[in-house]
């Protein structure tokens, strides 16, 4: 079975503010991106059980079409720089997302 990061040109994790991570999934064409949306596979429940969090800790989900990238942004489960967070940019939060299965493209 094939992973996003098997379709995916760019998956990426940042801050968007010090209590808020967002992930972006970018692709290099419209088909892949168009068959991609169309499956519905990125949704707010997806993210929740990806990221272990309730579907109310995942702010948005939303597909940017000029860009063929799609955005989801959920609550930090640490703010960013606290006693004991590991990764004060978010910048290494992409990884379960990297790895979620995609059946369609088998």
């Amino acid at each position: 079975m094939k992973q996003l990061k098997d379709i995916a040109t760019v998956i990426r994790s940042k801050n968007s503010g010090p209590y808020e991570l967002t992930f972006d999934v970018i692709f290099n064409d419209k088909g892949t991106y168009e068959k991609f949306c169309q499956a519905h596979i990125f949704t707010k429940a997806t993210i929740a059980r990806l990221y272990n969090i309730s579907e109310d800790q995942v702010i948005s989900v939303l597909e940017f079409h000029p860009a063929m990238a799609l955005k989801a942004t959920i609550v930090r489960p640490w703010s960013s720089g606290a006693i004991g967070e590991r990764d004060v940019y978010g910048a290494q939060q992409h990884g379960p997302l990297m790895e979620l299965p995609i059946s369609e493209w088998d």
